[in-house]
């Protein structure tokens, strides 16, 4: 049990129960990356009349440039998927590193797709922010770090803290222990900055989120409940 444990929050994604798990997360970021990039292409292709030169180059630098801006499209897409597939994950590493504890309680459908869409809006208006932010230097990257690093910390922490404890809980404990989840977010904000790394970024942060709760609610003396 105790190495099981010691194993990293990266390390167990390449374990075979996480696998199927990171393929369908790895395939929806894709697609709906595919989709938006599809998307404004055929924007710009189909509404205005462009010679042919014209509407070459608009296609090859507006991939481009969808892809430069996807750094910032990644962690609203991965909020997303992390609200979708975060019992599965998070009951993986319950099951393989806290096998002695109880296990979390599995979010209703409709409150589980609610926090989704919740957690989408808000991450994607951030980074919309600092993606337009762009011409200021230094400014934007100051606005995607701090800003995704609270808003992914406080996010992943609260979706793994509601699995034991009620909604209230979960928050009074973040803000009891504000400052390393900061640090948290900030982490898994530089992991959603590294390409193909960002792909995994939902399930890292979960696996890392629930371990914090774990060593959290301890401190906090209510590691073992589980709201009804």
């Amino acid at each position: 049990m105790h190495a099981r444990r010691r194993r990293s929050s990266f390390q167990e994604l390449f374990t075979p129960p996480f696998r199927a798990v990171m393929i369908k997360c790895v395939g929806f970021t894709l697609a709906l990356l595919a989709a938006l990039i599809v998307a404004v292409e055929w924007s710009f292709t189909h509404f205005v009349a462009w010679p042919d030169w014209i509407e070459t180059a608009i296609q090859w630098l507006g991939g481009l440039a969808l892809v430069a801006a996807s750094i910032f499209l990644i962690p609203p897409v991965t909020s997303l998927i992390a609200g979708l597939y975060l019992d599965d994950i998070a009951g993986q590493v319950e099951r393989s590193a806290f096998p002695s504890d109880p296990p979390g309680r599995e979010l209703p459908t409709a409150k589980s797709i609610w926090l989704a869409i919740k957690f989408f809006t808000v991450v994607l208006a951030v980074n919309l922010l600092a993606l337009f932010l762009l011409l200021i230097p230094g400014v934007n990257l100051v606005a995607f770090y701090v800003g995704n690093g609270y808003l992914l910390g406080r996010e992943y922490f609260e979706l793994a803290a509601m699995r034991h404890v009620s909604a209230a809980e979960a928050k009074r404990l973040r803000k009891s222990n504000r400052l390393t989840v900061l640090l948290c977010g900030l982490l898994i904000a530089g992991l959603a900055s590294v390409p193909i790394l960002n792909l995994v970024t939902p399930l890292f942060a979960t696996g890392f989120m629930v371990r914090m709760y774990k060593r959290m609610a301890v401190r906090g003396g209510f590691s073992s409940r589980v709201v009804g």
